[in-house]
């Protein structure tokens, strides 16, 4: 799922962004075309999860390098997205670029809902009655600045929104694909889908370029996301972009995410982030180094390799490195059985009474440091308030005290006797 903020510049859609995401994240400036590159962030309305992306500012048929570029990530954006916001600009009315915007829209399928930025009073809110002649439906007057329309806004975007997978679905477990091009994700999926006991169907993607597979695998339903086809932009920005937006999709849609590497490659920070991604997304991880066999090994090759893997992942460190190729399908079998052990880690809930036992072993080992005004911390009672992703509640006199290298010590302690491996934990702390 996802909604797309497009536009020609500086009629407000990244204050829209920030308005409905409740952060900063989109530079706001009364400049054209401040916002070159996607931006993306997820709204939260009346318990709806809302992933939203913001565009720079579409300008169609310009010649200038830097419009063109910006025209053709939004261009990406509209190809992937589940609903479409136009936004457009009260107080300039109708603009020949609006129209032409409007023409590149109409015969879209994806539904697009007109948003008639800085309504700010009821006059404004008449005046964006003229935006009706664009021929895209409804508009939606609002004012980014004060909230004005925002609600009613949200409340037919929901409506909009694809409804839940059917219910054969949800016991299929997602593994997602992710990674910088020529990685080898799609020779992974290719590999995977050669054996002999899978047993295949092939079904197009909801988006351009996105393949997924339905795997029967180990008794079990698979649904392969391979985000195929990043590297088939020839401009590096539109690169960079196209291989962000499917990142990102990917990560969403799936219940593990597998993250690939080159091996013939030294780590890039993009892979990290990738990986970063994943873990705030609260998905399960797995870590496959493909193009294994183009290594020169000896007995301590993989090791050695590892060591070095580790010293980059930190506190990413339970995150499982299986080492294949796609090429010899050389421990396929392998990567496949730990992304379904990981997805079964996250589904996992532990019994209270198991988890008060590790927790009060972690205590009497080592007790939570004191407040900074000298009170001692006591850590009473902990529950599993939720499973994939796990999510664990302490109770404590002095919550706030608790230290975020103390959280990551008992984290560790309940990976240590409970596994989780690949797995994000969330520890919440409250006061009994």
């Amino acid at each position: 799922m996802l909604v797309a903020i497009v536009g020609r510049p500086n009629v407000g859609k990244s204050t829209l962004f920030n308005r409905l995401t409740g952060s900063r994240q989109a530079i706001v400036e009364d400049t054209p075309g401040v916002t070159r590159d996607r931006v993306y962030g997820e709204a939260e309305w009346k318990g709806h999860t809302i992933p939203l992306v913001d565009t720079g500012g579409y300008v169609p048929r310009s010649d200038d390098p830097y419009e063109r570029a910006i025209r053709e990530q939004a261009e990406i954006a509209l190809e992937d997205a589940d609903v479409i916001l136009f936004v457009v600009d009260v107080t300039t009315g109708i603009t020949e670029m609006d129209k032409e915007i409007a023409t590149v829209l109409r015969p879209t399928e994806t539904p697009v809902m007109v948003v008639a930025n800085k309504a700010d009073n009821e006059e404004r809110e008449w005046d964006a009655s003229e935006f009706y002649q664009l021929g895209l439906g409804e508009v939606y007057p609002v004012s980014s600045t004060n909230k004005r329309g925002v609600d009613d806004m949200m409340a037919a975007l929901v409506e909009e929104l694809p409804g839940t997978e059917d219910e054969a679905d949800e016991d299929r477990v997602q593994v997602s694909l992710v990674g910088k091009p020529n990685a080898g994700k799609s020779s992974l999926v290719n590999a995977t889908l050669g054996f002999d006991r899978a047993i295949v169907t092939e079904r197009p993607g909801t988006t351009r370029d996105t393949v997924q597979s339905v795997v029967q695998y180990e008794g079990r339903d698979l649904m392969l996301v391979d985000t195929a086809g990043m590297q088939k932009r020839s401009k590096a920005d539109g690169v960079e972009f196209y291989a962000t937006v499917r990142s990102e999709r990917a990560i969403r849609a799936g219940d593990v995410c597998v993250l690939v590497l080159d091996a013939t490659e030294e780590l890039h920070k993009q892979d990290l982030n990738v990986l970063s991604e994943v873990n705030e997304h609260k998905k399960g991880m797995v870590v496959a180094v493909n193009k294994w066999d183009l290594v020169p090994k000896d007995d301590g090759t993989m090791d050695q390799y590892t060591k070095y893997l580790r010293q980059y992942l930190g506190t990413l460190d339970h995150v499982p490195i299986v080492y294949v190729s796609a090429v010899t399908k050389q421990r396929v079998y392998e990567l496949l059985d730990k992304a379904l052990e990981v997805a079964e880690e996250r589904e996992k809930r532990v019994q209270t009474s198991a988890l008060n036992d590790v927790v009060q072993a972690a205590l009497d080992e080592k007790h939570p440091p004191t407040t900074s005004s000298g009170a001692f911390v006591n850590i009473t009672y902990a529950t599993q308030v939720r499973t994939a992703p796990p999510v664990f509640v302490f109770f404590a006199n002095h919550p706030e005290g608790i230290r975020t290298d103390y959280k990551r010590y008992l984290e560790g302690k309940l990976r240590d006797a409970l596994g989780f491996e690949g797995v994000p934990l969330t520890l919440v702390f409250k006061e009994k």
